[in-house]
């Protein structure tokens, strides 16, 4: 048997263990210490895989699809393994994920390869899975977490183009498990951390934050709860100064909320088993939701060999200067820029938070193009009016609306243009803010497309031509005839009663009058004997 040494291979080792390097783990700043685990540090590193938003898989014709399709629909020859068939690399994945790369501050690779990675199993019909371990599209890079106070900046290692698996469903009835390929080829983002978090807030800080630059750069809808990001999550533990403990690996975890419990818990795992002298073998573990726990699923030992090898119908990926630069100057608005964007216009934290947050991921268009979410409504409707006005519309009546009829910010079938009528409309006192929350609450249930004025005109929402007061009088005489009681309340000095009297004559005008002429009209009939 002759035994050559293999340059090529020794070569991708290295390049695989060089993020690894144990005095990469402790360049951080030491942390305060965290009080539910004194005298230990926690080192956390994540694994993000995030479904690419594309309309097309990413080696093949076929459309992704959306969750519910009927199983096995959206399946070219290529996705089912079927001999004889060869990859097409989908551009607008890379362009997507240069897009990922060029906001998470990384080096995009002028030239990356692709590998195939071997395993068996039931959701994997080629028998390997195609990915960029060793070279690459991306290497690098770093993501600040904003709502830090400490700033922490988490590093990142490589983001890498791979396929997605299919997905095996169990038949607990029939003890069966099928195979649906629908999501098979469908493009991926790695995107591996370094291990630069400290403790469980951090590290759910951290998804959430690249939840919202993926939304942003229309790389990916980033939604946990339809699958389209899922975490693999490595924690250790260690004394402050030590070098790093063995690293346990929990996969699969699409919940921030379950993710922070899960590291919570094998924290104080590792931290019992440690205290009893045992050592923390090195293993992959899943996590049980209803238990609050992780459990073993394999042992390194156990680990499979992926036997790694370039993928001989695939050539290297070659990105010019040129691309790149045209890819980072057609970069849409990240999100610390756009709340501070926001917040110049005169919008509160919170109110900027609630823009970019609500409706997260529905806004994200296929292939990057351009959003049409809250943030985008918001810019329109502000243009020539108000921001404090148009945001106090979106945020506490239109948004609001929908969500009591259980809608999404996507489903809002009023129009930037009605909005923007209504608005004015309050504004300049042709209707009055009752009258307007009344109008829009009919826009939204009927879906209308009439223009507001007509619609207000026609279902008596206008406000009241009353240049002598006439009208508004009566109203509150008749107000006062009806709650004797309260009068006398209001005339013995109780002046919040005057609240109920002032509803009673907006009931009685339809809300077409102003609160504050109510008001000025009620002091001074009262004060009269």
């Amino acid at each position: 048997m002759i035994v050559r040494p293999c340059p090529w291979r020794a070569r991708q080792l290295q390049q695989l263990w060089r993020p690894l390097r144990l005095e990469r783990l402790h360049s951080k700043p030491a942390v305060r210490e965290d009080q539910r685990w004194p005298g230990w540090e926690v080192v956390v590193g994540i694994e993000v895989h995030a479904q690419i938003k594309s309309r097309r898989k990413l080696f093949s014709d076929a459309l992704t699809c959306k969750p519910g399709e009927k199983p096995n629909s959206f399946v070219a020859c290529y996705d089912a393994a079927l001999p004889g068939t060869l990859p097409t690399l989908n551009p607008k994945c890379v362009e997507l994920a240069v897009r990922t790369a060029v906001a998470l501050n990384a080096q995009v690779q002028s030239r990356s390869t692709f590998d195939r990675k071997h395993y068996f199993y039931s959701d994997l019909p080629a028998g390997y899975q195609i990915t960029q371990r060793y070279a690459p599209l991306a290497k690098g890079g770093y993501l600040d977490l904003p709502s830090s106070r400490d700033g922490v900046r988490v590093g990142i290692t490589q983001i890498q183009l791979e396929q997605d698996t299919a997905k095996s469903i169990f038949d607990a009835r029939r003890r069966i498990t099928q195979v649906d390929l629908n999501r098979a080829g469908s493009g991926l983002m790695e995107i591996v951390s370094e291990p630069d978090m400290r403790s469980p807030e951090e590290a759910g800080d951290y998804v959430r934050t690249l939840q919202a630059m993926l939304r942003a750069v229309g790389s990916s809808d980033g939604s946990m709860e339809l699958g389209s990001l899922r975490c693999d999550v490595n924690v250790s533990v260690n004394k402050p100064g030590h070098p790093p403990g063995t690293r346990c690996e929990i996969k699969n975890l699409n919940s921030v909320k379950f993710m922070m419990v899960a590291i919570t818990s094998e924290v104080f795992r590792h931290i019992d088993l440690l205290d009893r002298g045992q050592a923390i073998p090195q293993e992959t573990r899943g996590f049980d939701e209803a238990k609050a726990e992780t459990f073993k699923l394999r042992s390194k030992e156990d680990s499979p060999d992926y036997r790694y090898m370039p993928d001989p119908n695939l050539p290297p990926l070659l990105l010019s200067p040129d691309y790149i630069d045209r890819v980072r100057r057609s970069m849409p608005e990240l999100p610390r820029e756009m709340r501070a964007r926001l917040m110049g216009t005169g919008l509160t934290e919170q109110e900027a938070e609630v823009l970019t947050t609500v409706d997260a991921g529905r806004e994200v268009r296929f292939d990057g193009e351009p959003a049409r979410g809250a943030v985008q409504y918001f810019d329109r409707l502000a243009q020539g009016r108000s921001a404090k006005a148009a945001v106090n519309w979106m945020i506490h009546e239109l948004i609001g609306q929908l969500a009591a009829r259980k809608e999404t910010f996507s489903d809002n079938p009023v129009s930037v243009e009605q909005m923007g009528e209504l608005v004015d409309m309050v504004q300049c006192g042709k209707m009055t803010g009752t009258s307007g929350k009344t109008l829009l609450r009919h826009m939204v249930t009927s879906r209308s497309t009439v223009c507001p004025s007509l619609l207000a005109k026609e279902l008596g929402l206008l406000a009241v031509s009353d240049d002598d007061g006439s009208l508004l009088k009566n109203w509150c005489l008749e107000a006062i005839e009806a709650l004797p009681e309260e009068v006398q309340k209001v005339r013995d000095g109780n002046v919040k009663v005057m609240n109920r009297i002032m509803g009673k004559v907006m009931q009685l005008s339809g809300g077409r009058v102003k609160a504050g002429d109510v008001r000025l009209m009620l002091e001074d009939l009262l004060r009269k004997p």
